[in-house]
């Protein structure tokens, strides 16, 4: 299977550049055609063969012509880039004063490169064809090569593999099954309620997880058997024949109803019609339960639902699925959806033991409990994986067995080991079943160090830089990658790990085991590598290398393997490799991306200006307090990340950077309760001729920049920070033209300001944050039409008694954070905030207690007080919140404290501050966690 998806992620990629420089390549359209011809007809070789060969493993030969044409494809892009440098560097030039003499000077050049040009892609066409002509001599005819797989069953190998495996847990024991009691309660209280309505019920999660254990074992409960006429389990994968299920389905519920299928019927001889109506007759007067395991397409349902019956007699669908979407797919029918979670470290434990110590009864020996935690630690609670490790594990008795594979674990998952051949096999079933973008995608989320947490933003920056993100019509190209990441999450290839308060994903991770995977794939086909630091980065074609130091210093890597790198990532993992840092490696004049956010460096290299490729740059936490004048020249930049830098002014030349959408730039103060805790950059006035940027933040309002802020009507964020009263009208004029906005931020120039913005109609339709920095005394007018605002910061407002009734009708509000205010006694939470998921109330010294009426923030899941030192009570009735986990209390009334303490029975001691968590059920448990 890896026989095309190896390829895929170049051939299309090369394709695409070919296409979009084809206009500067116009001396050399012929070889150009030819090339494009060539790659895409060894694409479309792969994908066939791909479909005909399965999971056979590649022969040497196919993988020698796979890496040959790989090699080419690269020297492709290469010759391409180059010759794209040079005509963007004839371009820089022929903007001066001399550009007459100067291009009458460099003609014959120009001419010179495009037939150097020309000749690289003959030569290259040549070689691809004598690359695929060797590869037919020296290898039957794929035609061929399908005629014999057909013969010793090849063409149904993977399909009666997966059939197999699935319904091979229909023989699990008990025993051998860990951790799968609650989940097993939840289902057959929905399988065996009294709801008459036919009902689909969704066990969903990533691969390995167990999802066809757990149904398999509660199809197999007694309990379930007595309750329905009849049963039939139906394996459906990715490829499918309705017929052959409807026949399955057939065969299951005779043999479970124990009634003999008609001696006359012959199924293989029956019609789609014939299949059907025997389906609907047999089970429209039953109570049935069906499940479909390993549902990967919503027309499965389309294809089958005609055969169940909407009867009312209680009858049951239970299907497992990876992708979220399936699961919350609108079936017309009642519904439920049991998304299964990962292993307990406990659990995780025991069943790792099960496997492992066989012979000891499930009993690890104390010298090696150290090793089987970290190996444990590393399955993440994935089920599959523990399995599979503790099989391997079985046959090992030494600590430095144990600690060989947990060193070597990459070796170990790529080769094709029994034990961790069907871990490997059911782990990427989701990632062949992708398409060859998301791919890379995928591919591209291993070059994050291990359990690294991956913000979303910096994720979509990165693969549009690396040109990923396919431009449809007029779709903003961030909505599309935004599509492609809900993608992944969707198929469980990536977790959220935490959500913003738009409920989007925010911190994203990749589970170990996937990873180690996407790092042996993403390796083997040249795309991308991981390097500790301690050695030189050698030119053998790898296009992206993730640097994690872990030593003080970093040796340089030579200007060879640079000059065809595209991609640069340095992760400085431990706190030794942040004591000091070598001035980072030159050469990468091809570079598209450039990452070094935490790395101690204190200034960028000598040749950033000369990266014309360079689309993304990253250094954001590093020490780096300017950037050379020589940025200007980098044009094709799309983001400019510098968050927490000493950057506080950017230079003149920014503004000719025509192609950048993501300007981030800011600092922090260390005292977080300050005014300026955040710190704005200086910019220049004539920032606003940057018609693509859809991204500025933070900004200090300087000159005439407000002025001239209404160009800028393209913007999605802003955040601007130094605003005068005097600036109301212009920012209004500006902020009422920014249609596309989505998220703003203005702050006054210093506490005793006013944040004036009565002038604004109406907020922007988009509005979903927002955040007000500032003396404001009342809440602007325009706040009724904040019809989408998920999350409200005001900060420095000194409001007034009753504001709270502008604010608690906005639909949409699920976070709310007040710091230093509200200078009142006490807040009345009357009505409204149906939507309110976190309340956060910060610097408020007078504050003595909040009042939440009944009915008031139903869905509340989260309430924070700090710095409110005369606070003195809870809010009546907040236990009864039926959402709420958690509250934070800190620096308030010493009395309150001790009060919780007391009901508890604990000594206060010296607590300032605590945690109080709810756990299942009912109760409020108290944990606490103590600030002194």
């Amino acid at each position: 299977m890896e026989l095309s998806c190896s390829l895929d992620l170049i051939t299309g990629k090369v394709v695409s550049v070919l296409e979009n420089e084809a206009l500067l390549l116009t001396k050399v359209g012929a070889e150009i055609d030819e090339i494009k011809l060539e790659l895409k007809a060894i694409r479309a070789f792969l994908e066939d063969a791909d479909r005909g060969l399965g999971v056979v493993p590649l022969s040497e030969t196919d993988k020698q012509w796979v890496a040959s044409v790989r090699d080419i494809a690269y020297e492709v892009e290469d010759v391409v880039d180059e010759f794209v440098y040079h005509f963007n560097q004839q371009q820089h030039w022929r903007g001066k004063p001399s550009r007459f003499f100067f291009k009458l000077i460099h003609f014959p050049k120009d001419l010179l490169v495009k037939h150097q040009v020309a000749v690289k892609l003959k030569g290259i066409s040549k070689r691809i064809k004598s690359i695929s002509d060797r590869n037919q001599r020296y290898r039957v005819s794929l035609s061929e090569s399908r005629k014999s797989d057909k013969q010793i069953g090849g063409e149904y190998h993977r399909n009666n593999w997966v059939k197999n495996l699935s319904e091979s847990t229909l023989f699990f024991k008990d025993d051998d099954l860990v951790g799968i009691d609650k989940a097993q309660s939840e289902l057959l209280g929905w399988l065996m309620d009294q709801e008459l309505q036919r009902t689909v019920i969704s066990v969903v999660g990533m691969g390995g997880l167990g999802k066809t254990t757990l149904v398999a074992n509660t199809f197999n409960k007694q309990v379930v058997k007595q309750h329905f006429d009849c049963c039939a389990w139906i394996t459906v994968s990715q490829q499918y024949v309705v017929t052959d299920l409807f026949k399955s389905t057939i065969k299951g519920l005779y043999n479970k109803a124990k009634e003999k299928i008609n001696p006359l019927i012959n199924l293989d001889s029956m019609s789609y019609l014939e299949l059907l109506e025997e389906l609907v007759n047999f089970l429209q007067p039953r109570r049935y339960l069906i499940v479909i395991d390993d549902v990967w397409s919503t027309h499965l349902w389309q294809d089958i639902s005609i055969a169940l019956p909407a009867n009312m007699n209680g009858s049951r669908i239970l299907l497992t699925t990876r992708k979220e979407d399936i699961a919350s797919f609108e079936f017309g029918v009642a519904k439920h959806i049991f998304p299964l979670k990962h292993l307990p470290s406990e659990e995780s434990m025991t069943l790792f033991c099960k496997k492992a110590f066989v012979g000891k009864s499930g009993q690890c020996p104390p010298y090696l409990e150290s090793s089987a935690t970290k190996l444990v630690a590393k399955c993440q609670g994935l089920p599959l994986a523990i399995v599979a490790l503790g099989g391997l594990m079985a046959s090992k008795n030494s600590i430095a067995e144990w600690n060989g594979v947990y060193n070597n674990l990459n070796r170990e998952l790529s080769e094709n080991d029994t034990y961790l051949e069907r871990l490997k096999y059911i782990s990427l079933l989701s990632y062949h079943d992708l398409s060859y973008t998301l791919k890379q995608c995928f591919l591209y989320c291993c070059i994050f160090p291990e359990d690294y947490a991956i913000k979303r933003k910096r994720l979509i920056r990165l693969w549009m830089g690396e040109g990923f993100v396919e431009l449809l019509n007029e779709t903003n190209p961030d909505v599309v990658a935004e599509r492609y990441l809900s993608e992944l999450i969707c198929r469980g290839l990536l977790q959220v790990e935490k959500r913003n308060a738009s409920g989007r994903p925010k911190i994203l991770k990749m589970h170990d085991i996937l990873r180690e995977f996407a790092v042996s794939i993403s390796k083997s086909i040249k795309f991308a590598a991981k390097s500790d630091g301690r050695r030189e980065v050698e030119d053998d074609g790898i296009r992206r290398w993730s640097i994690e130091a872990k030593e003080k210093e970093m040796k340089a890597a030579s200007r060879t393997a640079l000059s065809r790198l595209r991609s640069l990532f340095v992760f400085s993992v431990d706190e030794t490799s942040r004591s000091s840092f070598n001035r980072l490696p030159s050469g990468f004049k091809l570079m598209r991306v450039l990452d070094l956010e935490d790395t101690p460096i204190n200034e960028l290299p000598d040749e950033l200006g000369n990266l014309f490729n360079l689309r993304y740059l990253n250094i954001s936490r590093t020490q780096v307090k300017e950037l050379p004048k020589s940025i200007s020249k980098l044009y094709n930049l799309q983001s400019l990340v510098m968050k927490e830098t000493q950057i506080r002014e950017l230079p003149a030349g920014i503004v000719k950077l025509k192609n950048l959408q993501y300007l981030v730039a800011y600092g922090w103060n260390a005292n977080r309760w300050a005014f300026d805790f955040c710190i704005g950059t200086v910019v220049p006035s004539d920032i606003c001729l940057l018609s693509n940027l859809q991204v500025l933040s933070t900004v200090e309002a300087s000159g005439d920049f407000i002025k001239q802020l209404g160009k800028m009507v393209q913007l999605r964020r802003l955040n601007v920070a130094n605003v005068n009263e005097t600036d109301e009208k212009n920012l209004c004029f500006a902020i009422a033209k920014m249609i596309h906005l989505r998220y703003l931020e203005v702050k006054s120039c210093n506490e005793d300001e006013l944040v004036k913005m009565d002038a604004l109609e109406s907020a922007p339709p988009g509005l979903e944050t927002l955040a007000l920095v500032g003396k404001l005394e009342k809440v602007p007018h325009w706040f009724n039409s904040l019809e989408s605002l998920r999350f409200l910061f005001l900060q420095g407002s000194r409001l007034r008694d009753g504001f709270l009734l502008h604010i608690q009708a906005l639909p949409n509000l699920r976070y709310f954070f007040l710091l230093n205010a509200y200078g009142g006694d006490q807040l009345n939470f009357v009505e409204g905030f149906q939507k309110l998921k976190r309340l956060r109330i910060e610097g408020s010294p007078r504050l003595k207690e909040i009042v939440i009426n009944k009915g008031v923030m139903p869905g509340l899941q989260q309430l924070n007080i700090d710095q409110c030192q005369e606070f003195t009570t809870l809010p009546h009735g907040w236990e009864s919140l039926p959402d709420l986990k958690q509250v934070y209390l800190s620096d308030v009334s010493p009395g309150l404290i001790q009060k919780i303490c007391r009901s508890k029975g604990m000594d206060r001691q010296t607590i300032t501050g605590m945690m109080l968590s709810r756990q299942e059920g009912p109760e409020a448990i108290f944990n606490i966690t103590r600030w002194h």
